[in-house]
């Protein structure tokens, strides 16, 4: 059977995916068995884990690992894949979360997506549509999930409706555009900021709402919404202020 041009085009793409870890030892091993099933060029990058992943990870052969000496952030942890990811020249990078809430077997998908589309960015959304499989999202983060998408929505000129899922494909060469520096969970804030200054375009793939820690700790005081969303604010104004000046409109806004 002759090839369509988008499975040629998939077949000399050249894709990799990366998992962020932190303490993640009870589930690493099953998640990368999966990843492994749809991808051959796998990243983890572990960010100072002190719970026996780093000894789970060694015993692997199918895997690169790179390790931060100490715990940096989520922010930090993706900052080094989009750094590997564009030094060994992929064409398109692959995130997904290593805690059991992303489903491997949809990875495909998120490239043929940035494939078939030319985005420069493939973004996971659980809003999207409904999945049969669906959890109940816990309320505050869907409210604050909500409020920092139609902020993105209404000042930055984007229509997603999934502002933090972690599941994204990346079109590596639009990642040198990029300039961040929030090492901690609201990195993906920074990164749509930077987004918007340099245009990039961004499509949305629906995929299941997913929720097996509904009490995880977003760490101290951002456990408290208020205060959470305020720090979402902070990161935002923060990443408006260091735009270069050609992105004059962008780099005067503020919100919160």
């Amino acid at each position: 059977m002759e090839l369509t041009d988008n499975e040629r085009t998939l077949r000399h793409c050249k894709f990799l995916t990366a998992l962020p870890v932190y303490n993640e030892a009870s589930t690493v091993e099953s998640v990368l068995d999966e990843v492994s099933r749809y991808c051959d060029q796998i990243l983890v990058i572990d960010d100072g884990s002190s719970d026996g992943t780093a000894k789970i990870l060694s015993a692997r052969d199918d895997v690169v690992v790179l390790t931060h000496s100490e715990n940096q952030g989520y922010g930090a942890a993706l900052q080094t894949a989009f750094r590997y990811a564009a030094d060994h020249e992929y064409d398109i990078l692959v995130t997904i979360d290593c805690d059991g809430q992303h489903e491997p077997q949809r990875i495909l998908k998120f490239v043929e997506t940035c494939v078939e589309t030319g985005a420069d960015i493939v973004s996971g959304s659980r809003y999207l549509r409904s999945f049969d499989e669906d959890s109940p999202p816990p309320e505050q983060r869907r409210l604050i999930n909500h409020q920092v998408s139609k902020i993105l929505n209404q000042r930055m000129g984007f229509e997603i409706t999934d502002a933090f899922c972690g599941f994204k494909a990346y079109r590596v060469e639009a990642l040198r555009e990029i300039q961040l520096s929030e090492n901690g969970y609201a990195m993906p804030l920074e990164l749509w900021v930077q987004a918007a200054c340099h245009e990039l375009s961004v499509v949305e793939v629906a995929v299941p709402r997913i929720y097996l820690d509904e009490n995880r700790s977003f760490g101290d005081s951002l456990d408290d919404p208020a205060t959470r969303l305020n720090y979402y604010y902070d990161v935002m104004n923060r990443a408006f202020a260091s735009l270069p000046h050609d992105c004059e409109r962008l780099r005067s806004m503020r919100v919160g």
